[in-house]
């Protein structure tokens, strides 16, 4: 509880503190005058995480910088008598390789690619050449990638003396004014006259990207107990979301909140079916006798009442001729190891596995190359989420969203609604040109035109990103009676490498 208490201290004293797109985009004919309205540009900082940054094609890198939806906002507003816009920017990365290197030793991986000839996305096989040294800030572009809503206010944050022990944060430690300063105090510094706020999204993240192996941590309080893949209580979300504000419209400061989108519904979710397992009628046979034994002692515990009726018949594993369902170890099944029994069940159309289990599912278990994951070896816990876990997430992500609406009222600000963005794209959103983008991951070389996510299947690409900046302009347009331009998606290309065939 202490570094809570000191995180009321240091928001408390805030509150008195007082590069190109890569294709030109032409002037609307229909709309040349271009106005603030009632906000002032003159000092914009972005507030937020790997979204914020530009995150894209799993690492951070120099075009991507570059085309974040801040750097793009901030042309825009650049019309509009908007100020400087500063960036962190990776300035060795010239090939786009992104990732970090810590004294030699790579500390962030280097972008994802598509190997034409294999058919698939792999991390391209060059080391990254940006070196972690302090470029000290603060900057406008102040999204650190990982960051949580907590991390924001944690003074050593951006130490590198505490890089070694998971404390500190490698991109922060790059830019952090000083060693103990808090990315908040260097947002204040920058007087913000207009500001975007996207925190949240690692909240829930974290615990989805690692299958669950977090903790749900709402109603706890004391941030100095939580792991790396916790869910963060919805109170202290809020709490510590309504002291931003506080401070930062202090000083008469506007901006847009944006909402975080169901990350149950991202690619990196939804790409591997949960039934992915082909086999002909003699294998499912084989494999339901390995079975029997495992089926049967499920009859005795239901017998013994040790469990109903309803979890045996879900905890029975079964396979046919087709297409089948993985096996996995789901803890939060009735515990009958006094039986002998392991929490074994096979995957339903509730449970979403994470991208990385396509890589193993049906390869041989590295402990015992005769035992085959996901189907004669269960897949932990980390290769999927279950129903009970998506539950977890979609309320934590309702209630933080509920806050963030709340607050934007209470403090008369705009609101960006990425929570819709993403049920758009379920769908399919169609732009004005007839151009539709999916929330789709790549299945070939001919889906790129219409992807709105990047390689990694979280973060948008440079499309993605182009259609995000014009949804915040939108809303920056309506609150505040500015006529901001928006851009076109179709002078932006997807930015994502192809492999020639070898």
């Amino acid at each position: 509880m202490k570094k809570y208490i000191g995180i009321i201290i240091l928001l408390a004293g805030l509150l008195f503190i007082s590069c190109e797109p890569e294709f030109s985009n032409p002037v609307d004919p229909d709309n040349p005058n271009v106005s603030a309205g009632n906000a002032d540009f003159s000092s914009y900082v972005a507030i937020g995480n790997s979204l914020t940054a530009g995150y894209s094609n799993g690492t951070l890198y120099l075009s991507g910088q570059k085309n974040s939806f801040p750097k793009l906002l901030a042309d825009r507003m650049a019309e509009a008598n908007g100020g400087e816009f500063t960036i962190p920017y990776l300035e060795e990365d010239v090939d786009n390789i992104g990732g970090l290197k810590a004294g030699g030793n790579v500390i962030v991986p280097p972008r994802l690619v598509i190997d034409a000839g294999e058919g698939q996305v792999e991390r391209i096989s060059r080391e990254p050449t940006q070196e972690l040294s302090p470029k000290p800030g603060p900057y406008n572009n102040m999204g650190i990638p990982g960051a949580k809503i907590y991390h924001y206010v944690y003074h050593g944050y951006g130490n590198m003396a505490n890089l070694a022990a998971g404390a500190a944060n490698p991109y922060y430690v790059r830019i952090a004014s000083s060693p103990n300063a808090s990315v908040f105090e260097d947002v204040m510094a920058k007087h913000p006259t207009f500001f975007t706020l996207w925190l949240g999204n690692n909240d829930v993240l974290a615990y989805a990207t690692s299958g669950g192996l977090g903790v749900d941590q709402t109603g706890n309080q004391d941030v100095t107990s939580y792991g790396s893949h916790d869910i963060t209580d919805p109170g202290v979300f809020g709490f510590l979301y309504n002291q931003m504000l506080q401070a930062l419209t202090s000083t008469g400061a506007k901006g847009v909140l944006a909402t975080i989108p169901d990350v149950a519904s991202i690619p990196y979710f939804t790409t591997v079916p949960y039934n992915p397992v082909p086999l002909n009628s003699a294998t499912a046979q084989a494999l339901n006798q390995a079975y029997a034994q495992y089926n049967g002692g499920l009859q005795m515990a239901k017998a013994a009442g040790l469990i109903t009726e309803d979890e045996m018949n879900k905890r029975i594993i079964h396979f046919h001729a087709g297409r089948n369902a993985v096996v996995i170890t789901d803890e939060y099944l009735t515990d009958l190891s006094a039986l002998g029994l392991p929490s074994l069940r096979q995957t339903t159309r509730g449970d979403l596995m994470v991208l990385p289990s396509a890589g193993v599912i049906g390869k041989p278990n590295p402990q015992n190359p005769a035992l085959i994951l996901g189907i004669t070896s269960p897949l932990s816990d980390r290769w999927v989420l279950t129903a009970n876990e998506i539950n977890e997430l979609r309320t934590a992500t309702a209630q933080y969203n509920g806050i963030i609406r709340a607050l934007a009222q209470n403090y008369d600000l705009a609101v960006v609604d990425m929570a819709g963005a993403m049920e758009e794209l379920i769908s399919g959103i169609r732009l004005e040109d007839g151009s539709v983008y999916t929330a789709d991951y790549f299945s070939g070389i001919s889906t790129l035109p219409s992807l709105f996510f990047s390689l990694d299947g979280v973060h948008p690409n440079r499309k993605g990103y182009v259609i995000l900046t014009n949804k915040i302009i939108d809303a920056i347009n309506r609150k505040y009676g500015s006529t901001l331009r928006k851009y076109d998606p179709g002078y932006f290309d997807p930015d994502i490498w192809i492999l020639p065939e070898n």
